[in-house]
């Protein structure tokens, strides 16, 4: 890993400014890979950090660093956190492919409709049954956004051989996956290399979602967005919100109750709703700048399905090479998504 910033008081100082006058009992870093204009940021982060400074009557100050200000890679993002560097990080989980493989179930195609509240309180529902993956931190929310739709530069897709041979983006290797089944070709990549990749022609599409348009400038690059049948998604990502242990130990018990009072359930549902609710503004700038969005027709949908299926296959057999119940998983994620459901 890239040598990082150091996290001295003089580097804070310089990011973010001079510390208030009645200086916080502990400060806590937080880093993440996006702008700090992004949804993440404005409607996830900025909002946690005040209310844990406000429920702490001051006495935590979490700092957020955006746009990997720290240094280093979105990658390694999970190291950070996991050794140290940093106190908290926000990240994608597909980044580091095999290192979180249990939660993986929630990206696949056909377990994930399309409705980040619901696939919220499946994953809070089933997470004894992921929670190893995260064994070496202290999740504070493992979440998913609304879901990927294929956003392409130039080409409509309304059938399964539309999409053959193209250059797609994929957001983890089960994305992947299903790119490679459809007859396309992957290309992994972090989502702020997708708009100069989308420009240069490096690909012709990305499987993300819509909240992105606005950050990423979006719909000047893309001209056509396909979902499912009822808006259904071709998966999702991942996202995990955690602290490195030894920060989170640190802690006198009732900082740690600030901390444990602002995660779980609650959190997990309204941030779904979240999720759900920045989708609007960046599906109304593709209509508004002349873009299409394109919904599979009842037939084009059940193949795109089937073909889907055959990633859960895949997947189920992967991770069964390393003693991880993928069968279950997928039968348990689907039962907490349809209960959610209703």
């Amino acid at each position: 890993m890239k040598k990082l910033i150091g996290l001295t008081l003089a580097t804070i100082v310089a990011i973010t400014g001079a510390p208030s006058a009645q200086a916080a009992e502990v400060t806590l870093t937080l880093h993440h890979f996006l702008s700090p204009k992004a949804p993440a940021h404005t409607q996830m982060l900025q909002p946690w950090a005040e209310k844990i400074a406000k429920d702490s009557n001051g006495r935590i100050e979490v700092k957020i660093f955006p746009s990997m200000a720290l240094g280093g890679k979105p990658p390694e993002l999970y190291q950070q956190v996991r050794d140290g560097v940093v106190d908290m990080v926000w990240t994608v989980p597909g980044y580091t492919p095999g290192v979180f493989p249990r939660i993986e179930v929630f990206e696949l195609p056909t377990v994930h409709k399309g409705d980040a509240k619901v696939t919220n309180a499946a994953i809070q529902e089933i997470f004894p049954l992921i929670a190893e993956d995260f064994a070496d931190v202290k999740p504070l929310l493992v979440h998913v956004h609304a879901g990927n739709a294929l956003h392409t530069t130039s080409k409509k897709v309304t059938s399964l051989d539309d999409v053959k041979g193209m250059k797609i983006r994929t957001p983890s290797r089960s994305g992947g996956w299903m790119i490679e089944a459809w007859g396309a070709d992957p290309v992994g990549m972090p989502l702020p290399d997708l708009s100069q990749s989308l420009s240069k022609g490096v690909v012709e599409g990305g499987l993300v979602p819509f909240e992105i348009f606005p950050p990423f400038k979006l719909a000047d690059l893309t001209k056509y967005s396909l979902v499912g049948g009822d808006n259904e998604r071709f998966g999702t990502a991942t996202f995990l919100f955690a602290m490195n242990k030894d920060s989170y130990n640190r802690l006198p018990d009732d900082l740690k109750k600030v901390i444990d009072d602002n995660i779980g359930p609650t959190f997990s549902e309204e941030m779904g709703v979240v999720w759900n609710n920045v989708e609007k503004p960046g599906i109304g700038m593709q209509e508004k700048s002349g873009g299409e969005i394109v919904q599979l027709d009842a037939a084009a949908k059940g193949v795109f399905d089937e073909v889907g299926g055959k990633v859960v296959a895949r997947w189920v057999e992967e991770v069964g090479d390393r003693g991880i119940d993928g069968q279950k998983l997928v039968e348990e994620a689907r039962k907490a998504i349809a209960k959610h459901s209703n």
